[in-house]
């Protein structure tokens, strides 16, 4: 088993490792979409309330990096930013509330943005470099 882990997280590494900028931030925002569903299923009968906040806060942290890696010399980071702003401020009141009422629409944000980073991954056919992504 632990042999196994090892191999999975030396693919995950390498993977990270030789991604492109692009194929980064599509690999952030699914695991952002997988955290946010996972700690759906964690408010289901039993709730598991430290379950959800942990998964709640894995997804304020990816969602953090995205704000933290955008360069505002380029229009679409100024774009980006109020979306950014929003996903992260409606992370916050969801995991303190513990009222995932607007995880639908949060999740039709992030997937929409995922779908949108890998259309351009594609569209860059593995191009390297910051250019591929801004």
């Amino acid at each position: 088993m632990e042999t196994r882990r090892n191999l999975k997280e030396e693919y995950l590494r390498q993977s990270v490792m030789t991604a492109t900028p692009s194929e980064l931030l599509v690999m952030l925002y699914d695991g952002c979409i997988r955290n946010l569903k996972l700690a759906e299923l964690a408010m289901e009968e039993p709730a598991d309330y430290m379950k959800v906040n942990e998964r709640m806060v894995k997804a304020q942290k990816i969602i953090s990096e995205l704000i933290g890696s955008l360069d505002m010399s380029y229009e679409i980071s100024t774009q980006l930013l109020p979306i950014y702003d929003y996903l992260l401020r409606t992370l916050r009141t969801m995991n303190v509330k513990k009222d995932l009422s607007q995880l639908p629409a949060v999740l039709e944000i992030l997937k929409a943005q995922r779908d949108t980073w890998e259309q351009v991954s594609l569209a860059s056919g593995g191009e390297t470099g910051r250019q591929a992504c801004i």
